[in-house]
């Protein structure tokens, strides 16, 4: 007997959005599985298909049933189950009849805490064909689709109109409805192509048909190859090399179910306008592969992709060539337009711009940034002046015809513009800088000047909106300030720069005139701060309790973090570390139960032990002054590890709390001068065995 069959499930539409088809598809896939493993109904694997018409999921191997499942029911206990008269009572009756069967029928559960009427039963588990239809249609309706659309007379809602769906089980259709459909077994390839229809007789056909009968290549990722792989030759034979991106990429897989590449060309002369103009010309607007030569030029060509096999092809190619030459003449006039005007003209420009209701224009915005810009360039050493002519010149671009067009510009233009109209070099890569790391994981400003500026502008943006009280709350941050602080983090850790962060939060608050509890806005962005800096910690592999322990200690500065971050790591290792985190951790409670405030200074001591210890620790805090100096925290912690075999013998023969008062004080000081040593890289106590 069979028990387990492929599955087959596909739903066709009209021609899906290109940009969210994969994050449809793999919704999808995502929520049919889930429901499966929900219903525990068992397969050995699941993959999802996608093209500009359909959206498909295959299981493999898919359980024709349930696993039958025994349920044990418990009841009242044996003492509450019989009356006086030794007769059931009325609760195990009831209890009994709730199981649909008879007292005669139930058995007794023994356990420790007591003995309590029980009843077994074999649940069978319920057919595949029997539970399929509604998993698909609940993972339908759980798409993330931000607008459904209705359409003819149907009440049924969708990205976009259905057509067809198939629902095919091993070698049997599943007939169910799904949005107002009647699966079957029947599916369409390309519209031009093969416009008929076609019958799939198993799911392990359905990428085999569409391929040799519909002119369909169902798998994105295989498409996606297909298309980067078509564009490399079709650049090279222009002798050229295509420069694809992955979200285009992505996207040109997603607008062709048959990809054709097309080579096409534009006048060079548009060749002097920057290399960026044209790419984003291409890319946003025409969906194309920009052609470089050898040395990452531009060259004067393009590669499209057709959804047919035309047996003009020429004639595709002419139509994209007149599409594309006045969107690049309107590049060309933006640049030519643009540069009438310089940045330093624009800058009064930006108080017609408001930046948020509270905080002001985008000109007062400028202002601060100015303000923190120098703040931050004279604790880092770095040119004043060109940081407030940068800081400055900062916003300028967005008043600028190409930025106005092209948003996703912005920076890279006032770099341009300002590099044509003579500004230093240092302010104009800042320009561009101030925008790094662009996206998770990039890079961020590599220039001194570009560093300054875009902690600045990053900080004046946190402080500014937590304290007009946009607070990031769940999945909304319409700001991008976890964006922001991971930005600052980054910028100053993988910089190796030193700033007080916790003084550069301050100071940028203060530049704020509006009313707010500036010592509660404080707190807030730094906990928000220290919280990105957290996640980013254990993303570099740190643990939970090592990052507790370096922020016990409140660092304000994110590059000393790291380091004794790392410090804390390596100390770790050490045969040495639990013992003393274990002590540290008993002398962190011994101090806090103690009544009075330790002594700066230690009295006398009388046992050789305490006395040993003494001598130790005051040569070790000497010993770790210099360590301190230099940030030197591993060394810091080595230093005082060698204090472990003392520490041990300390507690193993000395009873500090002793009736003695004097004697009690004199040993908590020893203890007091211990941890404050420690606490000099961080809370060692925080570490877990």
């Amino acid at each position: 007997m069979t028990t387990s069959q492929h599955l087959l499930f596909e739903l066709g539409s009209e021609e899906l959005p290109p940009k969210t088809l994969v994050k449809l598809s793999e919704a999808l896939l995502d929520s049919i599985v889930k429901g499966l493993q929900t219903a525990d109904i068992p397969f050995t694997g699941s993959k999802a298909y996608a093209t500009p018409r359909r959206l498909a999921v295959f299981i493999e191997n898919l359980s024709t049933a349930q696993p039958d499942k025994t349920v044990e029911k418990r009841g009242p206990t044996v003492q509450a189950a019989f009356g006086p008269d030794g007769e059931p009572s009325k609760a195990a009756v009831s209890f009994a009849n709730s199981c649909s069967t008879t007292f005669d029928q139930l058995t007794r559960l023994k356990t420790d805490k007591g003995e309590w009427l029980s009843f077994t039963q074999v649940v069978k588990g319920q057919a595949t064909e029997q539970l399929i239809a509604d998993i698909i249609r609940q993972s339908i309706a759980a798409l993330p689709i931000a607008k459904r659309m209705r359409w003819g007379s149907f009440n049924t809602e969708f990205v976009r109109p259905v057509h067809w769906a198939v629902l095919l089980y091993g070698d049997q259709v599943i007939e169910t409805e799904i949005l107002g459909l009647v699966t079957g077994n029947t599916t369409l390839g390309h519209r031009f192509h093969a416009p008929q229809q076609l019958t799939l007789n198993k799911p392990e056909e359905y990428e085999y048909v569409l391929l040799t009968q519909g002119k369909i290549i169902a798998d994105i990722e295989n498409r996606k190859e297909i298309i980067k792989a078509a564009a490399q030759k079709a650049a090279a034979a222009v002798g050229g090399i295509a420069h694809i991106e992955d979200d285009l990429l992505e996207e040109i897989a997603a607008l062709n179910e048959w990809p054709v590449p097309i080579t096409g060309g534009f006048d060079p002369r548009f060749l002097e306008l920057p290399a960026e103009v044209l790419i984003t010309t291409m890319q946003t607007n025409q969906k194309y592969f920009p052609v470089k030569n050898a040395q990452g030029g531009l060259l004067a060509h393009f590669i499209t992709f057709s959804n047919i096999e035309s047996t003009r092809p020429e004639s595709i190619q002419q139509g994209n060539e007149r599409v594309v030459t006045p969107r690049l003449s309107d590049a060309e006039f933006f640049w030519k337009q643009d540069r009438k005007k310089t940045l330093a003209d624009r800058v009064d420009s930006l108080s017609t711009i408001v930046f948020q209701e509270k905080l002001g224009t985008v000109s007062e915005k400028t202002q601060r940034v100015i303000q923190v810009s120098e703040f931050i360039a004279t604790r880092l050493n770095a040119n004043v002046d060109w940081a407030k002519r940068a800081a400055l010149l900062a916003k300028t671009d967005l008043m600028t015809e190409m930025v106005g067009e092209f948003g996703n510009l912005q920076g890279l233009m006032g770099r341009y513009y300002a590099l044509v109209e003579g500004e230093a070099s240092e302010v104009a890569w800042a320009l561009e800088e101030q925008y790094f790391p662009k996206q998770s994981g990039s890079a961020t400003a590599p220039s001194q000047i570009g560093q300054v500026l875009a902690l600045a502008e990053k900080i004046d943006t946190l402080a500014g909106i937590f304290s007009a009280g946009l607070i990031p709350t769940g999945d909304k941050d319409p700001y991008a300030l976890r964006r922001a602080a991971l930005g600052i983090l980054r910028t100053l850790i993988e910089n190796d720069l030193t700033l007080d962060i916790v003084e550069a939060v301050a100071f940028s608050l203060a530049l704020f005139t509006h009313t707010f509890d500036k010592a509660a806005t404080q707190s807030a962005v730094l906990d928000f701060i220290f919280d990105r800096l957290k996640g980013y910690c254990l993303d570099k592999g740190y643990s939970a309790d090592e990052f507790d322990a370096v922020i016990t200690v409140k660092p304000v500065d994110p590059l000393d973090f790291m380091q004794r971050l790392a410090a804390v790591k390596a100390f770790r290792q050490l045969p040495e570390s639990e013992s003393l985190a274990a002590a540290n951790k008993r002398i962190r409670n011994i101090l806090k139960k103690s009544e009075a405030q330790p002594s700066s200074t230690v009295g006398s001591l009388v046992e050789a032990v305490e006395i040993e210890l003494l001598v130790l620790a005051t040569q070790a805090a000497a010993d770790i002054q210099p360590l301190l100096a230099q940030h030197d925290y591993q060394g810091t912690l080595n230093r005082l590890a060698q204090l472990r075999g003392p520490v041990d013998a300390f507690f193993d023969h000395v009873m500090v709390m002793t009736d003695d008062l004097e004697l009690r004080a004199n040993r908590l000081a020893l203890l007091n001068l211990l941890s404050e040593q420690f606490l000099t890289c961080a809370d060692i106590s925080k570490l877990q065995a």
